[in-house]
């Protein structure tokens, strides 16, 4: 069974459909890259997977449970399936340490050394233990993004959600950021991750969905859609941003 399906999925903003009939399945150890073109919906999909927007209509199943049916806590879902922001969302009057065991204390219900604890290794995983007593003010975007993924780490999820994670980032600091990416991708994590970083589409993922336009043009292997891709529309998007 799939551990995320989403089916038939729709979002509409007041006059605008965002999203038209949206479905994929996402299974364990699955690393899918979500490319296209800004505005094409990508953002609104990891959004409504996240249930920070409400789909329209269509199910997000989790574990073949609709998120929507009043079954699951949405607090326990987004826990198993957290999520990595472009901005980072870290809170600015908290410590590294603080922003990381929070979510463990608060939605977990582990004591506060158990927390410390497991924040600590987490933040070493992806460098920065060094850094626990600062807060994010004295901290590069490349080091806070960094942090945000320890944080998601922390919640010991399912699925990690990066919604453009290098977006916000300065070139020099991108690098950093992909490379801890790429070894929780080694490491089995299943992840959906939206992004403008094609090297790492082509090379970590294990499928890329191109969506254009609120719809998925095509769903298939890095090798299909970077070296044969069926569709003119990812042909032309992928010849613009490769050039």
């Amino acid at each position: 069974m799939s551990v995320i399906e989403v089916s038939h999925l729709r979002k509409v903003f007041g006059d605008n459909e965002v999203l038209h009939d949206i479905s994929f399945s996402v299974n364990e150890g699955d690393v899918i890259s979500i490319i296209g073109s800004s505005g094409s919906g990508k953002s609104t999909m990891l959004r409504c997977i996240n249930y920070l927007e409400k789909p329209t209509s269509g199910q997000i199943l989790f574990h073949g449970r609709d998120i929507a049916s009043g079954d699951i806590r949405i607090p326990d879902y987004r826990a198993k399936v957290t999520m990595v922001f472009q901005s980072f969302n870290l809170f600015n009057n908290l410590t590294v340490l603080d922003n990381c065991t929070l979510g463990m204390r608060k939605v977990l219900g582990i004591s506060r050394h158990q927390a410390e604890e497991a924040a600590v290794s987490h933040l070493a995983t992806v460098g920065m233990d060094a850094y626990i007593k600062a807060k994010p003010r004295q901290l590069s975007g490349g080091q806070k993004q960094r942090v945000a993924i320890a944080r998601a780490l922390c919640m010991k999820p399912e699925v990690i959600l990066f919604d453009e994670p290098t977006s916000a980032l300065d070139p020099e600091m991108v690098g950093e950021v992909l490379n801890v990416m790429k070894l929780l991708a080694s490491g089995g994590l299943t992840m959906i991750v939206v992004t403008h970083e094609m090297a790492f589409a082509r090379d970590v993922s294990k499928r890329v969905i191109f969506m254009d336009k609120g719809v998925i043009e095509e769903d298939n292997t890095p090798d299909v859609i970077f070296n044969n891709p069926e569709k003119q529309r990812t042909r032309e998007f992928l010849s613009r941003v490769l050039e």
